[in-house]
């Protein structure tokens, strides 16, 4: 099978913990040991979020004051290159011989996307509510309630084209374990001229993912995080986890926008449009997930 995996931000780094390089190196060395098994027996695509990472590095950035902040594009591709660093090295180290590749990855997007005028993508760590609106007035920060904490919100724009997709095709066909599209790829938008240029963004992993599957004719997309399933009425005392369900049954349940609805979207429109099996679960339970025995396992409607 011809799978494609989209770790969630915990394969790198769980909230509340610090945001150093070795924290980040052990969480990532969990997350690959977790892979390898469906490594060894499929073709394996990989890709990653990088909310925490990108948002680091603009706060980072921010108290260098010799020179104007770096554009989220720019801090998405040194996001995707760092993460995808440390992929690879475990990856290598996993598998020995298997050829492992990591690809900076454009994504194409509309110059008039009405995500521009309403930022809604979380990035960076969490904050309390006075100190995020400190920084919003400060760094003149878009913020937003992330459950019981505050984060800063930057436009999520809807992913279109992969640039780079003939590459992976033929790397993945070469039999290559290619790492690619991280945080949802670099967000471009295509001018008169059919140039590229980089625009204030963060796209959606899962999105992303989703597209990436398509274009790759996977027969799998597994969006991989830190819950068993996915639930209704989550945090709850009736919550109920969802196992085998279609997704138009899946479409007419409410998720919340900043964490679950994306990746229910994502696994229904994978469905939908190829046929393939979506599944949403616990990074721990990969293997279990694709044996049909854990997760949320989402199907395109059987039709009479």
């Amino acid at each position: 099978m011809r799978i494609v995996v989209a770790l969630g931000g915990n394969a790198l780094l769980r909230r509340g913990e610090a945001a150093d390089a070795e924290t980040q190196r052990r969480n990532v060395s969990v997350a690959v040991a977790a892979l390898t098994e469906i490594a060894e027996s499929h073709e394996l695509v990989i890709t990653h979020g990088n909310g925490p990472q990108v948002g680091l590095l603009a706060l980072q950035g921010d108290t260098y004051v010799q020179v104007p902040p770096y554009p989220l594009d720019v801090l998405g591709a040194e996001s995707e290159g760092m993460i995808g660093y440390l992929l690879d090295q475990e990856l290598v180290n996993a598998l020995g011989a298997r050829p492992v590749a990591t690809l900076l990855t454009q994504v194409i997007v509309a110059a008039d996307d009405p995500a521009f005028e309403k930022p809604t993508k979380f990035i960076g760590p969490v904050y309390t509510k006075e100190r995020a609106q400190q920084l919003a007035f400060s760094r003149h920060y878009a913020v937003a309630a992330d459950g019981d904490h505050w984060r800063r919100v930057v436009p999520s724009p809807e992913p279109r084209a992969i640039v780079e997709l003939p590459t992976i095709q033929l790397l993945v066909e070469a039999g290559v374990l290619v790492v690619c599209g991280g945080g949802g790829g670099i967000p471009v938008v295509v001018d008169r001229d059919g140039r590229l240029h980089g625009v204030e963004g963060v796209i959606d992993k899962d999105l992303a993912a989703a597209l990436l599957a398509e274009g790759l004719g996977a027969d799998a997309l597994l969006m991989l995080t830190d819950v068993s399933a996915v639930q209704l009425g989550y945090g709850t005392a009736g919550a109920r986890a969802l196992h085998d369900v279609d997704a138009a049954e899946l479409r007419g349940y409410p998720f919340a926008a900043g964490s679950m609805g994306p990746k229910v979207e994502a696994a229904c429109r994978f469905a939908e449009e190829t046929g393939g099996l979506a599944a949403i679960g616990s990074l721990a339970d990969a293997v279990a997930i694709l044996r049909g025995e854990r997760g949320t396992r989402v199907r395109a409607a059987v039709r009479a």
